[in-house]
């Protein structure tokens, strides 16, 4: 099929491996492992599963139709889609959920989901050349020049600004620091048909995502009050030098255009065709809508479509899936546990771009090792895979 990367049917749990991702990020801390995690009974025991449920292993369309009394789907013309209920976790129908397509800007999602925890809003950062080189580039960084990270962050969801998704990415060390972060956070959300390459969704050589997987990012940023805000703005002015402004514009039209719509992004490359993660709430139900490889600027209605769909359906339509939840950290002692909470991994207020003591050591330790595993995981899977024909 054009443009799918190849299929993720299966994934392999390989026990030791996910139990060091946990355990170790919890040692940086000063939390103990239980002592089953590094005993001789822990061994690799690969169980194949299908990511959300057995029906989601499924190349094609997958729905539960109990009577004709339910209606039907919607003709979409998108290689993969999803519409899940955010609250229940329930997946309401999809196609080729995990098969693996390339992100566009709907991996902006990620890195907002990643990063702005960890970010210190009032902080600023300085714009590099690789930031400011970045093509296109959309809100035209400076190199030099202190740009604050809320700002960038609003940028990076209202007009999908490339250069500020580096940037924002450097904010945290450095490039290399924030794509380990950015991956494990990937890894958290057991978002595993994810592979993030750069921040800002361009196409690169071995990036990929899934429908399921936008669904899981998207469900966690519904979680973040921040992200929404920067997700619906709908007009800024943006400082680019001293004087120069541009204003910031909201591309996610599902916001104009859809009662009940809460958020959004939407994504284009030539290869990746469009993309798009839509939101919307009805009467105390909230939708998330994923749609990956539609024909360029078909994937508002294509959304709109769905997410009617689902509100009609919801409560009326067995499950074909669910989302799975973040994975959880073993239990700390209860000294750890006693312990005051560590300070966010944020750039220091007032710095110039700095990390805090805490970012340069203790997430990076967690996030380089969670990122190591996930992409080993990813490419050894890759190794059993056949690939398509491009």
């Amino acid at each position: 099929m054009l443009g799918r990367i190849r299929p993720r049917r299966t994934r392999a749990v390989l026990v030791s491996a996910w139990t060091a991702l946990l355990v170790v990020p919890l040692a940086v801390f000063g939390a103990a492992a239980p002592a089953s995690a590094a005993g001789p009974s822990a061994s690799a025991s690969p169980v194949a599963v299908a990511v959300g449920g057995p029906q989601l292993a499924s190349p094609g369309l997958v729905v539960n139709y109990p009577s004709r009394s339910v209606p039907r789907l919607p003709h979409i013309k998108a290689s993969a889609f999803v519409v899940a209920d955010a609250a229940t976790g329930q997946v309401l129908a999809a196609k080729d959920p995990h098969g693996w397509y390339r992100p566009a800007s709907t991996l902006k999602v990620l890195t907002a989901v990643a990063l702005i925890p960890l970010l210190n809003p009032d902080a600023t950062v300085v714009a590099s050349k690789q930031a400011t080189s970045t093509v296109p580039n959309m809100v035209g960084l400076v190199a030099g020049r202190a740009y604050k990270i809320s700002d960038l962050f609003a940028a990076l969801l209202t007009i999908s600004a490339n250069d500020a998704a580096i940037a924002l990415t450097q904010a945290t060390g450095s490039f290399g620091q924030g794509m380990a972060l950015i991956n494990a956070e990937a890894r958290h959300l057991q978002a595993d048909d994810t592979v993030a390459v750069d921040p800002n969704g361009l196409d690169a050589n071995g990036q990929h995502t899934s429908a399921y997987d936008l669904a899981l990012i998207a469900r966690q940023a519904l979680k973040l009050p921040a992200f929404l805000r920067y997700d619906r703005i709908m007009g800024q002015r943006f400082v680019v030098a001293r004087h120069k402004a541009v204003e910031l514009y909201n591309q996610n039209s599902l916001l104009t255009t859809y009662p009940g719509a809460i958020g959004g992004k939407i994504g284009w490359t030539s290869a990746a065709g469009a993309t798009y993660v839509g939101m919307a709430a009805r009467h105390g139900v909230t939708l998330i809508v994923t749609l990956l490889h539609c024909p360029a600027q078909t994937e508002i209605n294509s959304a709109e479509s769905l997410l009617n769909w689902g509100f009609a359906a919801d409560g009326k339509v067995a499950p074909v899936g669910t989302l799975v939840g973040p994975l959880q950290p073993p239990s700390a002692s209860p000294a750890a546990a006693a312990a005051p909470p560590p300070t966010r991994a944020a750039v220091v207020a007032g710095s110039r771009g700095g990390p805090s003591v805490l970012a340069a050591a203790g997430f990076s330790c967690a996030a380089v090792l969670a990122a190591v595993l996930g992409l080993a995981y990813s490419r050894r899977l890759r190794q059993r895979a056949t690939r398509p024909r491009t």
